[in-house]
């Protein structure tokens, strides 16, 4: 599940995030990507440690120890949340097939129809070999950057923090230190708001304890958790880095959507690359379009006490699975209405997203060191610093984002 959570936030929204990010900075944006390693893993490490410990989902624990109230309200912003999402990635099959002649008419109804047969006919394990096996085609990006013939030494002296970076001229002429502008802490905003959201939080709590791992066994969940932080930063890696040898090289700063970066990428990294590019994207978008109404089914179940999990069948979990059925058909559906407002759904909830992560993250952190709930493997003092610290930084950077969203809706179109 740790794999699985971390590389399908990489979706439609999030592709056109890093699309944007590299044709807007180039590399400068790269060095960003580990402290974000370590925050994605740090924030779904300490749910996959209370999974293991506690055998109960977030919202269970955030219903037994802070009431239903509070979980009523976070349960309303994810279901909008995600809803919104939802509908980003069935804009993202839409998009991506509209590539090779196939109408969002005929390319929707059947990737909906397909994320419900996966989840609701499957089990499980049979889901998850399917999920780890879609994570694979990510792979499409690496060769994608590959096709665009980056300057890599250049791409990974910009892994370097900033203030080395400011002396790498001296070394590399073509190194060029950030700008840390209000234009690049937006963008800045938008990596982080992309990669870590708070139903990955909710998701992969509710698979720990669906697959039963307990004490014993979380010694491997957590080299999961830390091998999928790892390789999601990866596929961001190689997507920034390929827009940023095309696009920012030959001065296109702005890219509309996940589809256009695809186009774009044609006369200047070949066929080959923007084909990839855009199976990438129809692979992200079906893989989130599948995990997201499950998290939010997940969320409301485990917060109202509904029997929930992929393993029991319709006629056991019903309000577990018509929750499910129920996104996909409305985020299906807002999708094929003429003239829907795709851009502005997509930023409504963003914006809802970064009001809810900070508070989900304190909430992680006041259960994580509880030891009534953790005994002794609450967080150590070195973790707890690492994770307050990491919080604090994330819930400034979502600030930065929802204040420049309400302040100019049209500035931001980015989803995640």
């Amino acid at each position: 599940p740790g794999l699985i959570v971390s590389n399908v936030d990489n979706d439609a929204g999030g592709i056109y995030v890093y699309s944007q990010s590299g044709a807007q900075y180039g590399y400068m944006v790269l060095w960003s990507l580990i402290p974000m390693t370590v925050a994605l893993y740090v924030s779904l490490e300490m749910c996959a440690r209370m999974g293991a410990h506690t055998g109960k989902g977030l919202s269970d624990l955030i219903r037994e120890e802070f009431g239903f109230r509070v979980t009523f309200f976070i349960m309303m912003f994810v279901l909008f949340v995600n809803l919104g999402n939802v509908c980003a990635e069935f804009a993202g099959v839409a998009s991506s097939l509209e590539m090779f002649g196939v109408s969002k008419y005929i390319s929707v109804p059947i990737a909906g129809l397909l994320v419900w047969l996966l989840v609701v006919h499957g089990s499980a394990a049979r889901v998850e070999k399917i999920f780890l096996a879609v994570c694979v085609i990510y792979f499409a990006y690496v060769i994608s950057a590959f096709l665009a013939k980056p300057d890599w030494l250049i791409a990974l002296l910009y892994l370097l923090p900033p203030q080395i970076t400011r002396l790498v001229p001296t070394i590399h002429p073509f190194v060029q230190a950030p700008p840390f502008n209000a234009s690049y802490f937006l963008i800045l905003a938008a990596l982080v708001g992309t990669t870590i959201a708070p139903w990955q939080h909710f998701y992969l709590q509710a698979a720990v304890v669906e697959k039963r791992v307990g004490p014993r066994q979380y010694a491997d969940t957590r080299k999961d958790v830390l091998f999928g932080s790892i390789s999601c930063m990866v596929v961001v890696f190689f997507i920034i880095v390929c827009t940023a040898a095309t696009l920012y090289a030959h001065g296109h700063r702005d890219v509309p959507d996940a589809k256009s970066a695809a186009l774009a990428l044609e006369p200047l990294a070949g066929r080959l690359a923007s084909a990839l590019f855009a199976l990438g994207l129809l692979n992200a978008s079906l893989f989130a379009a599948s995990i997201l109404p499950l998290s939010t089914s997940y969320v409301i179940c485990e917060a109202l006490g509904f029997e929930s999990g992929i393993d029991r069948k319709f006629r056991e979990a019903k309000i577990f699975y018509s929750l499910y059925t129920a996104l996909i058909v409305v985020g299906g559906l807002l999708i094929l209405i003429p003239g829907a407002p795709l851009v502005r759904i997509a930023v409504l909830s963003q914006v809802a997203n970064g009001i809810l992560l900070p508070a989900v993250l304190i909430f992680i952190l006041m259960l994580v060191n509880r030891r009534d709930l953790m005994g002794d493997r609450v967080n150590s003092k070195g973790f707890n610093w690492v994770a307050w610290i990491t919080t604090a930084a994330m819930i400034i950077l979502t600030l930065i984002l929802v204040y420049t969203a309400f302040a100019s809706p049209s500035s931001t179109g980015m989803g995640g």
